[in-house]
């Protein structure tokens, strides 16, 4: 007795399994379809992009073996074309790089070079850490021959305390005034530098060296009416 209730049960499934297939079997079959058309499609792309990545790979170590011989103008051309065409890592590390070669090219008149940091520094697509880092590359171009006023521009909102290239900054910031004669400005940046304990050690020293000379030109000033005055 117990087998015909068996044979039964088991005929009652194989009509429901049969019921259901006829009513989602072309449901089934075509999420079937779509899985091995989609998983297909993942694997031409990932093969795309890798292709794509070895390219910009190799066109970005052609562009710096053209800078390492010297062969700025051509290095410039060979990272813009690397910008154009490769995917956004290396395309960013060639804007940065094509910079760089705008400035060796040309060392007396940075003024490209600075042009192109400058729209690195306002693409807010890279994030500030590299913001940052354009903003400090056109700094370091500039400290020492722009007004204090243009430094500070670009400098200024880099030297707060939760920025990551605050150091550089103020080291540049204080440079910038001490040529523009701007005694106050630079003991300022200074005072800032040597106050922030994370600081490096280098920078500090550079700092000491800027304080001795401010020092000594103060000191100089001073003596100069007193020599006047034995002539």
């Amino acid at each position: 007795m117990a087998d015909i209730f068996n044979e039964v049960d088991e005929e009652v499934r194989r009509e429901r399994l049969k019921a259901f297939w006829d009513r989602y079997s072309i449901f089934i079959i075509g999420l079937a379809v779509l899985i091995v058309a989609g998983i297909g499609g993942w694997r031409a792309y990932e093969y795309y992009t890798a292709q794509k990545a070895a390219a910009a790979g190799a066109g970005f170590e052609q562009a710096v073996t053209l800078s390492e011989q010297g062969k700025h103008e051509e290095a410039e051309k060979a990272f813009a074309k690397v910008v154009a065409e490769a995917p956004h890592g290396y395309a960013v590390l060639a804007r940065f790089r094509e910079a760089a070669e705008l400035a060796q090219a040309n060392p007396g008149k940075p003024a490209d070079a600075v042009k192109a940091y400058d729209a690195l520094a306002a693409d807010a697509s890279l994030g500030q850490t590299w913001q940052d880092l354009a903003a400090v590359r056109a700094g370091l171009l500039l400290a020492g021959t722009a007004p204090l006023a243009e430094v500070k521009s670009r400098l200024e909102p880099i030297a707060g305390p939760d920025r990551p290239y605050r150091h550089t900054a103020r080291e540049l910031l204080a440079l910038s005034a001490w040529h523009d004669k701007n005694v106050a400005e630079a003991k300022r940046y200074i005072e800032m530098l040597t106050a922030d304990g994370q600081t490096p050690p280098g920078a500090r020293q550079r700092m000491d060296v800027l304080s001795a000379l401010i020092a000594g030109e103060g000191k100089a000033t001073e003596a100069k009416p007193d020599d006047g005055k034995k002539g």
